[in-house]
């Protein structure tokens, strides 16, 4: 037998003790995720997915290599406990050997006595299988030898030279300590067991040994693949889902580069040749067909709806200038011709000057409708708000002090970017109306704050007069539309245009919000012009 690895386990005690076997073995439920983040992403999950899969792969084989351990000690204290038997065997039996032994002690070389002992030693082994032993004098060696059940072709009758320092060992300490004493050594194909005990009678120094071979257990090769399919399913289980991933990362990419050149119409996709993505690749494909269909019977509709929105609004324009031109030529034929059939001299220059007036009403709705067809280009200068507003009150002080209206400012910016000439006619507008519009006794406001932001700036003329008639808030800003006899009708459709102009917007403040006056209020929301956006020209 080849030498075994010395790592000797010395053990007192007539019963030999097993080796421990771990209380507890992991397992997968002592894995804590409840501080884990919840996974979205597809390469998250399956990576979760692979570490599973790879603690299950681990957790089986620890538990299949705890197995095998457990086996090999259950065989090794099998065995020990069979050795042990075996030494009291050859114990018992030299017991009775010599039992009534009278005259002197043969010397340890006596062929008889070894021949004795030996025949000794066969009878206790003899129903002990796969256990040798013998009887060892601490001075002379070995006595007797005997492996009754060796599975060779005949007996084997001489000491294993391999073992005998151990042999000798363990029965020297057994003779010292003067009780059993078991030794184990290992290898990596099998252990090695070996059991002394003392033996008493009229022969001193003799003790009795028995030994026995544990081969590793039997499904050792079993495990072995065992463990090694698991390396293999590992292994292969991460290679499988990193291709996985891949394949799906550079196909969802092909789709999402697909989807970023979306323009006015969404680009037909290709396929993948996956079945899954497919199946939502052809969705989306479906999804920009009808969105592109959709979208150009919107556009046909929209076209539609403009031309006749147009068509109604040019309607209402030539309706409202027939109707402004008519009535000044009705007002000076009427006076021509009275002028012609009347003998008084002066009939005449009356009529005259009357036709004149209706010239001057007919030059200022030209003059109206070129303004609101004309927008202009803004021309943004800096203002300082106070003055400007001084200015605009002042050329209607008259105006409003004939009416019995109090006229007052409220400036909180000082200085803004705007063109002056533009936002002041805007303003005029809307002061001409307040002012016709309030009664004797009222209060025309105009206030000026800062914006939402920065680049914005908000004025607020309001009134204390009755307000705006509701059946004429949804059209008052269309051409036409006037609650005055007298009126055209186009002085808030040409603020409006302006306000538009400048980059702003001009409104009826809704009721509710907060007004100076409890009248009519308009808001007059503007962008002012970047600083570096002034021009030389401006300035």
């Amino acid at each position: 037998m080849a030498a075994a690895q010395d790592r000797p386990v010395w053990r007192s005690g007539r019963r030999p003790a097993g080796r421990e076997v771990p209380a507890s073995l992991p397992s997968i439920g002592d894995w804590d995720t409840r501080g884990a983040p919840v996974m979205h992403s597809l390469h998250a999950r399956l990576l979760v997915l692979w570490l599973l899969s790879l603690l299950a792969c681990a957790v089986v084989g620890v538990l299949l290599v705890q197995l095998y351990q457990v086996s090999n000690v259950a065989r090794v204290g099998q065995a020990e406990a069979v050795i042990a038997r075996a030494c009291d065997l050859v114990r018992d039996r030299y017991a009775f050997y010599v039992a009534g032994w009278h005259g002197p002690v043969p010397p340890g070389a006596d062929a008889r006595l070894r021949t004795d002992l030996t025949a000794v030693v066969s009878l206790a082994l003899a129903p002990v299988p796969e256990v040798e032993g013998g009887i060892w004098q601490q001075d002379t060696g070995s006595l007797a030898y005997a492996y009754p059940t060796y599975p060779g072709s005949g007996p084997k009758t001489d000491l294993p030279q391999a073992e005998a320092a151990r042999i000798q060992a363990v029965n020297e300490r057994a003779v010292a300590d003067e009780q059993h004493v078991s030794q184990m050594f290992h290898s990596a194909s099998e252990a090695l067991l070996l059991e002394a005990c003392p033996l008493r009678g009229p022969i001193p120094g003799l003790s009795a040994w028995t030994m026995t071979r544990v081969q590793a257990a039997f499904g050792y090769g079993r495990l072995s693949a065992g463990l090694g399919a698991l390396a293999i399913l590992v292994v292969g289980s991460a290679v499988c889902l990193t291709a996985l991933v891949v394949d799906w990362s550079r196909r969802v990419r092909s789709i999402e580069s697909g989807l970023a050149e979306i323009g006015r119409e969404m680009p037909a996709l290709s396929r993948t040749g996956s079945r899954e993505l497919d199946r939502i690749v052809d969705a989306l494909n479906e999804a920009g067909r009808r969105l592109a269909e959709q979208r150009r019977r919107a556009e046909h509709l929209a076209e539609r709806v403009a031309a006749s929105e147009r068509l109604a609004a040019l309607g209402r324009v030539a309706g409202g200038i027939a109707h402004e031109i008519r009535n000044p030529l009705a007002a000076m034929r009427l006076r021509a011709e009275n002028a012609l059939a009347s003998p008084d001299i002066e009939r005449p220059r009356r009529a005259l000057a009357d036709i004149l007036d209706q010239i001057v009403r007919l030059n200022r709705l030209v003059t109206e409708l070129l303004a609101m067809t004309q927008r202009g280009t803004p021309r943004p200068v800096p203002v300082a708000l106070e003055t400007f507003l001084d200015a605009l009150v002042a050329r209607h002080a008259d105006a409003a002090a004939a009416e019995g209206v109090t006229l007052t400012t409220d400036c909180g910016v000082d200085t803004a970017v705007i063109d002056p000439e533009m936002v002041g006619r805007i303003l005029d507008n809307l002061l001409q109306n307040a002012v016709r519009h309030t009664q004797a006794g009222g209060r025309v406001w105009v206030r000026v704050t800062a914006g939402a932001s920065d680049d914005r700036l908000r004025f607020i003329v309001a009134d204390t007069g009755p307000g705006v008639p509701p059946d004429l808030q949804a059209t008052m800003f269309e051409p036409f539309v006037t609650g005055r006899a007298d009126g055209t009708g186009l002085g808030l459709a040409i603020a409006r245009e302006l306000a538009m102009a400048h980059g702003g917007d001009l409104r009826l403040m809704a009721e509710g919000d907060e007004t100076p006056g409890q009248g009519a209020a308009f808001v007059l929301d503007l962008s002012q012009a970047p600083a570096q956006a002034i021009g030389p020209d401006h300035e």
